[in-house]
């Protein structure tokens, strides 16, 4: 909680590949991380992505405060690991990944499905 303005801040990674979300979390290039105060945006900043090894993102996006991850798709086990962390999880996203944090940060956006197969 931020104690100047009593607003809860959230955090949100979201798999980005270019300007777009990725279509699968564990395989893009990079997170697109998003602090958000109330319904505004107040800071953004980008994690490149360390690698595809289970369980190594919950714990290190958990480290970083992050309380959403944003995907196209992901598979079921890392969705477990990641709510295990404490983290939302929503996934079917498609898009520019800035429109995409500006429609979470107004609590307009809609978990899919997910994009991933396994």
């Amino acid at each position: 909680m931020d104690e100047q303005t009593g607003s809860v801040t959230r955090r949100i990674a979201i798999a980005a590949e270019g300007s777009g979300v990725s279509s699968h979390f564990g395989h893009c290039e990079r997170y697109a991380i998003y602090h958000i105060r109330g319904q505004e945006i107040v800071h953004q900043e980008f994690i490149i992505s360390p690698g595809h090894e289970p369980g190594k993102l919950p714990r290190l996006l958990a480290s970083c405060a992050i309380t959403h991850v944003i995907a196209g798709g992901m598979g079921m086990k890392a969705v477990r690991l990641f709510e295990e962390q404490g983290i939302g999880v929503i996934l079917g996203i498609q898009g520019p990944v800035d429109e995409v944090a500006v429609c979470f940060a107004q609590d307009r956006i809609v978990s899919g499905k997910s994009m991933c197969d396994h």
